[in-house]
Protein backbone atom coordinates (compact mmCIF):
# COMPACT_ATOMS: atom_id res chain seq x y z
CA UNK A 1 0.00 0.00 0.00
CA UNK A 2 1.40 3.32 -0.78
CA UNK A 3 0.56 6.21 0.89
CA UNK A 4 0.14 10.28 -0.94
CA UNK A 5 0.09 12.89 1.57
CA UNK A 6 -0.19 16.39 0.06
CA UNK A 7 0.75 19.87 1.00
CA UNK A 8 -2.85 21.36 -0.12
CA UNK A 9 -2.03 25.12 0.06
CA UNK A 10 0.76 24.54 -1.51
CA UNK A 11 -1.19 22.99 -4.07
CA UNK A 12 -3.51 26.22 -4.14
CA UNK A 13 -0.90 28.83 -4.72
CA UNK A 14 0.43 26.65 -6.98
CA UNK A 15 -2.43 26.48 -9.33
CA UNK A 16 -3.56 30.23 -8.00
CA UNK A 17 -0.16 31.66 -9.68
CA UNK A 18 -0.13 29.54 -12.96
CA UNK A 19 0.18 31.20 -16.21
CA UNK A 20 -3.06 29.19 -17.27
CA UNK A 21 -4.88 30.51 -14.26
CA UNK A 22 -7.56 32.69 -16.05
CA UNK A 23 -9.93 32.85 -13.10
CA UNK A 24 -8.47 33.76 -9.96
CA UNK A 25 -11.28 33.77 -7.90
CA UNK A 26 -12.15 30.15 -8.74
CA UNK A 27 -9.53 28.83 -11.25
CA UNK A 28 -6.96 27.67 -8.53
CA UNK A 29 -10.02 25.17 -6.97
CA UNK A 30 -10.12 23.37 -10.32
CA UNK A 31 -6.82 23.07 -10.78
CA UNK A 32 -6.40 21.58 -7.25
CA UNK A 33 -9.28 19.07 -7.62
CA UNK A 34 -8.11 18.03 -11.26
CA UNK A 35 -4.63 17.29 -9.47
CA UNK A 36 -5.95 15.70 -6.70
CA UNK A 37 -7.84 12.99 -9.43
CA UNK A 38 -5.03 12.72 -11.60
CA UNK A 39 -3.30 11.02 -8.84
CA UNK A 40 -6.49 8.76 -8.01
CA UNK A 41 -6.12 8.16 -12.03
CA UNK A 42 -2.33 7.28 -11.56
CA UNK A 43 -3.47 4.09 -9.31
CA UNK A 44 -3.57 5.90 -5.92
CA UNK A 45 -5.56 4.96 -3.22
CA UNK A 46 -4.87 6.14 0.31
CA UNK A 47 -4.94 10.48 0.05
CA UNK A 48 -4.30 13.01 2.70
CA UNK A 49 -4.70 16.51 2.35
CA UNK A 50 -3.34 18.93 4.87
CA UNK A 51 -4.21 22.83 4.44
CA UNK A 52 -3.84 25.76 6.44
CA UNK A 53 -7.16 26.88 7.39
CA UNK A 54 -5.28 29.80 8.63
CA UNK A 55 -1.85 31.17 8.03
CA UNK A 56 -1.21 31.82 11.66
CA UNK A 57 0.09 29.56 13.90
CA UNK A 58 1.65 28.42 17.47
CA UNK A 59 4.63 29.88 16.14
CA UNK A 60 3.34 33.69 15.48
CA UNK A 61 3.53 33.35 18.88
CA UNK A 62 7.28 32.81 19.26
CA UNK A 63 8.58 35.06 17.09
CA UNK A 64 7.65 38.42 15.26
CA UNK A 65 7.22 38.82 12.05
CA UNK A 66 6.46 34.69 11.19
CA UNK A 67 4.52 34.45 8.41
CA UNK A 68 1.29 35.47 8.67
CA UNK A 69 -1.82 36.18 6.01
CA UNK A 70 -0.84 40.02 5.78
CA UNK A 71 0.03 39.64 1.83
CA UNK A 72 -2.00 37.11 0.88
CA UNK A 73 -3.94 37.81 -2.78
CA UNK A 74 -8.07 38.10 -0.96
CA UNK A 75 -8.88 36.07 -4.36
CA UNK A 76 -6.46 33.29 -3.18
CA UNK A 77 -7.62 33.79 0.70
CA UNK A 78 -11.49 33.49 -0.24
CA UNK A 79 -10.54 30.01 -1.38
CA UNK A 80 -8.84 27.92 1.77
CA UNK A 81 -12.04 27.19 2.92
CA UNK A 82 -13.79 26.35 -0.58
CA UNK A 83 -11.14 24.14 -1.28
CA UNK A 84 -10.92 21.89 1.14
CA UNK A 85 -14.98 22.12 1.17
CA UNK A 86 -14.01 20.58 -2.23
CA UNK A 87 -12.14 18.31 -1.45
CA UNK A 88 -14.19 16.64 1.31
CA UNK A 89 -17.01 16.31 -1.28
CA UNK A 90 -14.92 14.39 -3.67
CA UNK A 91 -14.05 12.20 -1.28
CA UNK A 92 -10.62 12.66 -0.25
CA UNK A 93 -9.26 13.09 3.75
CA UNK A 94 -8.64 17.01 4.74
CA UNK A 95 -7.03 17.83 7.34
CA UNK A 96 -7.47 22.03 8.03
CA UNK A 97 -5.06 23.07 10.06
CA UNK A 98 -5.55 25.86 12.79
CA UNK A 99 -3.06 26.31 15.84
CA UNK A 100 -0.56 23.99 13.92
CA UNK A 101 0.31 24.44 9.67
CA UNK A 102 0.15 22.28 6.79
CA UNK A 103 3.43 21.01 7.52
CA UNK A 104 3.12 19.97 10.69
CA UNK A 105 -0.12 17.81 9.44
CA UNK A 106 1.77 16.29 6.92
CA UNK A 107 4.45 14.90 9.43
CA UNK A 108 1.89 13.66 11.63
CA UNK A 109 0.17 11.81 8.79
CA UNK A 110 3.66 10.35 7.87
CA UNK A 111 4.37 9.26 11.12
CA UNK A 112 -0.09 7.59 11.70
CA UNK A 113 0.90 5.95 7.95
CA UNK A 114 4.59 4.55 8.46
CA UNK A 115 3.32 2.90 11.82
CA UNK A 116 1.26 0.62 9.59
CA UNK A 117 2.87 -2.49 8.83
CA UNK A 118 0.61 -2.40 5.67
CA UNK A 119 2.19 0.68 4.36
CA UNK A 120 4.71 -0.35 2.20
CA UNK A 121 5.84 3.64 1.50
CA UNK A 122 4.66 6.87 2.31
CA UNK A 123 4.82 9.78 -0.41
CA UNK A 124 4.95 13.51 1.65
CA UNK A 125 3.93 15.59 -1.46
CA UNK A 126 5.61 18.78 -1.50
CA UNK A 127 8.86 20.69 -2.60
CA UNK A 128 9.07 22.47 1.13
CA UNK A 129 12.39 22.01 2.74
CA UNK A 130 10.97 21.78 6.15
CA UNK A 131 9.38 18.05 5.29
CA UNK A 132 13.19 16.86 4.16
CA UNK A 133 13.02 16.30 8.21
CA UNK A 134 10.90 13.32 7.97
CA UNK A 135 12.41 11.17 5.29
CA UNK A 136 13.53 7.45 6.75
CA UNK A 137 16.71 5.49 6.53
CA UNK A 138 14.81 3.07 5.69
CA UNK A 139 13.19 4.61 2.49
CA UNK A 140 9.81 3.88 3.66
CA UNK A 141 8.92 7.58 4.43
CA UNK A 142 10.04 9.98 0.95
CA UNK A 143 9.26 13.40 -0.07
CA UNK A 144 8.33 13.79 -3.52
CA UNK A 145 7.95 16.99 -5.61
CA UNK A 146 4.98 16.45 -7.90
CA UNK A 147 5.60 19.34 -10.15
CA UNK A 148 9.54 18.43 -11.15
CA UNK A 149 8.81 14.85 -10.48
CA UNK A 150 11.68 14.47 -8.22
CA UNK A 151 11.97 11.88 -5.07
CA UNK A 152 13.94 12.57 -2.25
CA UNK A 153 15.16 9.74 0.02
CA UNK A 154 17.52 9.60 2.75
CA UNK A 155 20.08 9.67 0.00
CA UNK A 156 18.37 12.27 -1.80
CA UNK A 157 18.35 14.51 1.19
CA UNK A 158 21.96 14.22 2.00
CA UNK A 159 22.89 14.77 -1.95
CA UNK A 160 20.36 18.32 -2.02
CA UNK A 161 21.22 19.71 1.76
CA UNK A 162 24.36 18.03 2.99
CA UNK A 163 23.43 16.77 5.52
CA UNK A 164 21.07 13.89 6.76
CA UNK A 165 16.93 14.75 7.43
CA UNK A 166 17.86 14.76 11.43
CA UNK A 167 19.53 17.77 10.51
CA UNK A 168 17.35 19.58 8.75
CA UNK A 169 16.20 22.26 11.64
CA UNK A 170 19.55 22.85 12.40
CA UNK A 171 20.25 23.47 8.81
CA UNK A 172 17.00 25.81 8.32
CA UNK A 173 18.10 27.51 11.75
CA UNK A 174 21.39 28.27 10.78
CA UNK A 175 20.73 29.64 7.06
CA UNK A 176 17.37 30.83 7.42
CA UNK A 177 13.99 30.34 5.63
CA UNK A 178 12.28 33.20 3.56
CA UNK A 179 9.51 31.31 3.06
CA UNK A 180 8.48 31.21 6.41
CA UNK A 181 10.39 34.68 7.85
CA UNK A 182 12.82 34.18 9.71
CA UNK A 183 16.71 34.98 8.76
CA UNK A 184 18.92 32.65 10.56
CA UNK A 185 21.98 33.83 10.92
CA UNK A 186 24.64 36.40 9.38
CA UNK A 187 27.04 35.09 7.17
CA UNK A 188 25.55 31.45 7.42
CA UNK A 189 25.27 29.97 4.18
CA UNK A 190 23.90 26.04 2.28
CA UNK A 191 28.04 25.73 2.67
CA UNK A 192 28.78 26.65 5.91
CA UNK A 193 25.74 25.52 7.19
CA UNK A 194 25.83 21.76 5.69
CA UNK A 195 29.74 21.43 6.60
CA UNK A 196 29.89 21.90 9.60
CA UNK A 197 26.30 19.71 10.54
CA UNK A 198 27.51 16.79 8.60
CA UNK A 199 30.39 16.56 11.23
CA UNK A 200 28.84 17.59 14.14
CA UNK A 201 24.75 16.79 13.61
CA UNK A 202 22.96 19.35 15.64
CA UNK A 203 23.80 23.19 16.38
CA UNK A 204 24.81 22.59 20.35
CA UNK A 205 27.18 20.29 19.10
CA UNK A 206 28.95 22.70 16.78
CA UNK A 207 32.29 23.95 19.02
CA UNK A 208 32.04 27.76 19.60
CA UNK A 209 35.27 27.81 19.36
CA UNK A 210 36.43 27.89 15.49
CA UNK A 211 39.80 26.45 16.41
CA UNK A 212 38.09 23.21 17.53
CA UNK A 213 36.70 22.72 14.54
CA UNK A 214 38.01 20.09 12.14
CA UNK A 215 36.66 20.82 8.95
CA UNK A 216 37.83 23.22 6.93
CA UNK A 217 35.19 26.27 6.50
CA UNK A 218 35.83 29.72 4.97
CA UNK A 219 35.20 32.43 7.23
CA UNK A 220 35.27 30.20 10.32
CA UNK A 221 36.37 32.85 12.66
CA UNK A 222 33.37 35.33 11.95
CA UNK A 223 31.04 32.86 11.52
CA UNK A 224 31.73 31.51 14.84
CA UNK A 225 31.16 34.88 16.34
CA UNK A 226 27.96 34.60 14.32
CA UNK A 227 27.01 31.46 16.11
CA UNK A 228 27.84 32.51 19.54
CA UNK A 229 25.87 35.81 19.75
CA UNK A 230 23.07 34.31 17.69
CA UNK A 231 23.10 30.97 19.52
CA UNK A 232 19.59 31.40 21.35
CA UNK A 233 18.23 33.10 18.07
CA UNK A 234 19.39 29.73 16.21
CA UNK A 235 17.73 27.87 18.22
CA UNK A 236 14.34 29.14 18.19
CA UNK A 237 14.71 29.48 14.75
CA UNK A 238 15.63 25.22 14.49
CA UNK A 239 12.32 25.12 17.07
CA UNK A 240 10.51 26.91 14.43
CA UNK A 241 11.67 24.65 11.59
CA UNK A 242 10.62 21.35 13.17
CA UNK A 243 7.77 19.88 12.66
CA UNK A 244 5.33 19.55 15.12
CA UNK A 245 3.37 15.59 15.78
CA UNK A 246 0.37 15.16 17.32
CA UNK A 247 -1.59 17.84 15.05
CA UNK A 248 -4.88 16.70 13.81
CA UNK A 249 -4.88 14.45 11.46
CA UNK A 250 -6.62 11.10 10.29
CA UNK A 251 -6.68 8.42 12.76
CA UNK A 252 -5.98 5.85 10.81
CA UNK A 253 -4.51 4.61 7.51
CA UNK A 254 -7.91 3.21 6.47
CA UNK A 255 -9.23 6.98 6.84
CA UNK A 256 -7.27 8.02 4.36
CA UNK A 257 -9.16 6.08 1.53
CA UNK A 258 -10.25 8.07 -0.99
CA UNK A 259 -13.92 7.37 -0.79
CA UNK A 260 -15.34 9.00 -4.54
CA UNK A 261 -17.99 11.63 -4.79
CA UNK A 262 -19.88 12.25 -2.38
CA UNK A 263 -23.67 13.85 -2.19
CA UNK A 264 -22.93 17.87 -3.08
CA UNK A 265 -19.78 17.65 -5.75
CA UNK A 266 -21.90 18.12 -8.80
CA UNK A 267 -23.71 21.19 -6.91
CA UNK A 268 -20.52 22.25 -6.29
CA UNK A 269 -18.63 21.94 -9.23
CA UNK A 270 -21.08 23.59 -11.25
CA UNK A 271 -20.53 26.88 -9.22
CA UNK A 272 -16.91 26.24 -10.46
CA UNK A 273 -17.74 26.14 -13.79
CA UNK A 274 -15.73 22.47 -13.28
CA UNK A 275 -18.83 19.93 -13.83
CA UNK A 276 -16.20 18.21 -16.45
CA UNK A 277 -14.55 17.17 -13.09
CA UNK A 278 -17.28 15.53 -11.27
CA UNK A 279 -17.82 13.35 -13.95
CA UNK A 280 -14.32 12.33 -14.28
CA UNK A 281 -14.80 11.72 -10.41
CA UNK A 282 -17.70 9.11 -10.80
CA UNK A 283 -16.13 7.75 -13.83
CA UNK A 284 -12.47 6.88 -11.53
CA UNK A 285 -14.85 5.52 -8.98
CA UNK A 286 -16.56 3.48 -11.93
CA UNK A 287 -13.32 2.47 -13.57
Amino acid sequence: MLVHLIDGTYELFRYHYARSNRDPRRGAQRGVLNSMLDLVSDGATHVGIATDHVIESFRNDMLVGYKDGSGVDPDLRAQFAEVEQLLELAGFAVWPQIEHEADDGLASAAAVAAGDRRVERVLICTPDKDLAQCVTADGRVVQYDRRNRVLYDHAGVVEKFGVPPASIPDYLGLVGDSADGFPGLPGWGAKSASTLLARYGHIPAIPLDPDQWDVTVRGAAKLAAALRDGFDEALLYRRIATVELGAPVSATVDEMLWRGPQVGLEARCAELGAERLAVRARELVAS
